[in-house]
């Protein structure tokens, strides 16, 4: 599991990628908000969240099964993790931020750009 990135992970860069090419301009995990949100976006108030399908038991994806072997461990795990999304989301809406979460499996459809448009461009409205 040392392995494992929490940051520069290749869902993630598409997401960067996507928004830099339309214009949109960011700032990387800023410590100073809840749960470090991979991309956030100060003047629109909104923050952006790229979760792994696996580790963030993304709902119905077939990326998120549970392990063979020490099913109990990866079960406390996940929920875990579950659970403090839930808490940061919260908490960072309770700030007056907008939050999107975009799941890595999206990451490789088309229709992503149009969604982080659609977000951004609502949050400017607001």
């Amino acid at each position: 599991m040392a392995r494992i990135r929490s940051r520069d992970t290749a869902p993630e860069l598409t997401v960067r990628r996507l928004l830099h090419a339309g214009g949109y301009r960011y700032r990387l995990h800023d410590r100073r908000l809840p749960g470090t949100p991979d991309l956030s976006f100060p003047g629109r108030r909104s923050a952006i969240l790229v979760h792994g399908c696996y580790w963030h038991r993304h709902p119905g994806c077939r990326f998120a099964r549970v392990p063979g072997t020490r099913t109990e461990f990866w079960q406390r795990k996940f929920a875990a993790n579950v659970e403090r999304d839930s808490r940061v989301i919260g908490e960072l809406r309770r700030q007056g931020w907008r939050v999107l979460v975009v799941w890595s499996c999206e990451t490789t459809g088309r229709d992503l750009a149009a969604k982080l448009t659609a977000f951004l461009d609502g949050a400017a409205a607001c």
